[in-house]
Parts: structure tokens; C-alpha cells; sequence
């Protein structure tokens, strides 16, 4: 839940700003560790789906799976939706009283 934080420094004041916010701890780890994980190969592939939705390919992609019913699109989201992730996440946002949780 440190993900709202960090997205919004960065909004605020793009990358600078948002490691000038966070400790010294967390900068450290994104220069040390970032690097690991945005990758050449994980550019490579951000650029191949900027083509594809610069060429129509992946609006063509979805127009098809929304004609024909949208089934892997509801088959993912169900998957989804029993992610650990998602269940940690239920048990943290029922344990924060002060915020407005929400289900889906």
C-alpha cells in the first residue's frame, strides 16, 4: 500500500521529487536495485506494445475479444481476483478503519 505514495510524489515532481521524499533506505534501493528489474529486455518489450497500440494492433485485439464476448478478458479477471496479492490486500485495506475500502 506504499504504491499510492509513490505514485503520487512521482506525479507531483517526477522522479527526483519522489526519491527526495522517500528514505534514504528506499532511494538506495532504487538505484541499486531498480535496474534489476526494468531491464533491457523489459524495454524492449514496453516499446513492441507502444507499437502495437500505435499500429491499431492491440485496439483491433480487443474490438475482437469484445465482439466474440470478452472470454479471456472475464477469465483473467476471475484468475486475478484470487491473486495472492489481491487477498493480502483485502486483509490490509479491512485492517485501515480510516480508509473507504472497496470490493469488486
Amino acid at each position: 500500500h506504499e504504491l499510492k505514495l509513490i505514485v503520487d510524489l512521482f506525479y507531483q515532481g517526477g522522479l527526483s521529487y519522489m526519491r527526495y521524499s522517500v528514505s534514504n533506505t528506499a532511494e538506495f534501493g532504487d538505484y541499486t536495485r531498480g535496474p534489476r528489474i526494468i531491464t533491457a529486455e523489459t524495454r524492449a518489450e514496453m516499446k513492441k506494445i507502444l507499437e502495437e497500440i500505435q499500429t491499431g494492433k492491440f485496439a483491433r485485439e480487443w474490438i475482437l475479444e469484445n465482439r466474440a464476448g470478452a472470454p479471456a478478458f472475464k477469465a483473467t479477471r476471475r484468475r486475478d481476483r484470487g491473486l495472492l496479492i489481491e487477498q493480502v490486500g483485502r486483509r490490509l485495506r479491512s485492517l485501515m478503519s480510516w480508509i473507504n475500502a472497496k470490493e469488486v
